[in-house]
């Protein structure tokens, strides 16, 4: 494929005449005279005096930190000059508070330099790890190609990663695996599109379309949002008192808006995110960035269209959550999660794969995580699945979502040993959004007229007006007496029926 050089990626991506070089001369590492002649060559080839150039740019107005590679430059490979110039702009970025675009393209670590240049990659992740510790974007751009160390540092520390089409990318490169092994890796796997399916790669876009996602990405993760206090006139809506089985019914129709529905049609922004980090992904749950109006946020979503009888929620998609919370923690972002699913996946891989223990972390994560968090009961809330995304500052529901620790089949199989009694089962329960209100587990119930599904527009304008008013709120509270009334929320639950027994 055609590789752009490092120059010609900067034209295409940045406002025109706004890059700032912050490039220092470095002191060469030199090894031998013959590495000193490579060296010579690369500078003539490319008339630059590294694989790397850092500074910064606007990008649609946005001040943006860069660092880029020039593959042209002894294959991208970073040095100890490579290495200390990465650290630097780095460190400038942090001091100086602006989010960080790398756009990699590299065979790894310079071999002619050995074993030293090999730990620049952690010297490099150092200063990744406090720039994000400092609540700063790191946004990356995978370049055809980028392997081995440069992959397995700071290529692969991403905030946001997208990957160039097509693009090779992956740890080994293929030539030395081939040396190695005296076969040829398998084809199809170091690609930026098996990255994606594997949950590694966020998203594939051209370099003309980079601009566009970096834009959208900053605008939800640094665009400051106004604080609210709550209005005294908010509307109380009246919810009709109908039977838990009405609810339950209705949640389970087929043409119920979930989260697809909700984004589509009260998002002002939406940038999907895709999988763990770690090479799973699961099409039970949406991680993005959202905006609400004026008031951005972490979504996780759990989504009724990729929940099925073959894919049940699994611990993939609880995984995929806590990246989620740990993105909304970096990025001092409030989280939104809605609860949509009839269950997680009871099977042998399930347990193997560790769902119990991602339910507990997930809860553990939720309860502890000090950005401002709300949660939404959109439809079915069943089981451990439901549980983990619960714990909240804000708890909403719709009149017809529901929270149980089974399905209402279940819980009348295990207490009549049939699924005949199921509808009794749900009303002895109190799963119904009323009675999660009347136990202080919901906050506020956002009513269905009479039905979602019946006015699926009416409803999401009514659920995106309230996830607006309620992040509003929460983010000119104090972070700490936050913390505290969500753990005592939670640590009330139970007790006026335990003080009347």
């Amino acid at each position: 494929m055609t590789r752009m050089t490092a120059v010609e990626l900067l034209d295409l991506v940045i406002d025109a005449g706004s890059f700032e070089s912050w490039d220092t001369p470095g002191v060469d590492y030199l090894v031998d005279d013959a590495y000193a002649v490579e060296l010579a060559a690369a500078r003539d080839k490319t008339g630059l005096d590294e694989s790397v150039l850092t500074g910064s740019a606007t990008i649609r107005g946005r001040t943006v930190a860069i660092l880029l590679c020039e593959f042209s430059f002894l294959a991208g490979s970073i040095g100890v000059a490579a290495g200390e110039r990465l650290v630097a702009a780095v460190h400038r970025a942090t001091a100086e508070g602006l989010p960080l675009l790398a756009l990699p393209t590299s065979g790894g670590t310079r071999m002619q330099e050995g074993t030293v240049a090999f730990l620049q990659m952690v010297k490099i992740t150092a200063a990744i790890t406090a720039h994000k510790a400092a609540h700063l974007p790191y946004i990356v751009y995978l370049r055809h190609p980028t392997t081995g160390g440069v992959f397995a540092s700071w290529g692969s520390l991403g905030h946001v990663t997208v990957a160039e089409p097509g693009a090779l990318v992956g740890f080994l490169g293929p030539r030395v695996y081939e040396a190695l092994y005296d076969a040829k890796f398998p084809s199809g796997v170091q690609t930026a599109e098996n990255l994606q399916a594997h949950g590694l790669v966020d998203a594939i876009r051209s370099p003309e379309q980079l601009g566009e996602i970096v834009d959208r990405a900053l605008r939800i993760m640094t665009d400051k949002t106004p604080c609210r206090t709550r209005d005294s006139d908010v509307v109380e809506w009246e919810i009709d008192d109908v039977p838990a089985w009405t609810s339950i019914v209705a949640s389970r129709r087929h043409d119920r808006p979930g989260v697809r529905e909700l984004l589509f049609n009260t998002a002002a922004d939406v940038l999907p995110l895709n999988g763990t980090g770690q090479g799973e992904a699961d099409p039970g749950l949406i991680l993005a960035l959202v905006r609400f109006g004026d008031m951005p946020c972490v979504l996780l979503g759990q989504d009724r269209r990729g929940q099925t009888i073959k894919t049940p929620l699994g611990p993939a998609a609880l995984r995929e959550a806590r990246r989620g919370m740990r993105l909304a923690q970096d990025l001092q972002l409030p989280l939104v999660t809605v609860i949509d699913t009839a269950g997680a996946a009871l099977s042998k891989e399930a347990e193997e794969g560790g769902l119990a223990g991602e339910i507990a972390r997930c809860i553990a994560d939720m309860v502890d995580l000090e950005t401002p968090t709300v949660s939404l009961l959109l439809g079915q809330g069943t089981g451990g699945g439901a549980l983990a995304l619960v714990p909240a500052d804000r708890v909403l529901a719709a009149q017809h979502a529901w929270l149980s620790p089974l399905p209402p089949e279940g819980a009348s199989a295990i207490v009549y040993r049939d699924t005949g009694h199921a509808a009794d089962m749900a009303t002895k329960q109190g799963v119904r959004s009323l009675d999660l209100l009347s136990a202080g587990i919901v906050d506020l119930i956002i009513p269905e007229l009479p039905d979602a599904a019946d006015e699926p527009q009416q409803f999401c304008d009514r659920v995106g007006a309230v996830l607006h008013r309620e992040l509003g709120e929460l983010i000119g509270q104090d972070p700490d007496m936050r913390r505290i009334a969500r753990e005592k929320r939670f640590s009330r639950i139970g007790s006026v029926a335990v003080n009347s027994a």
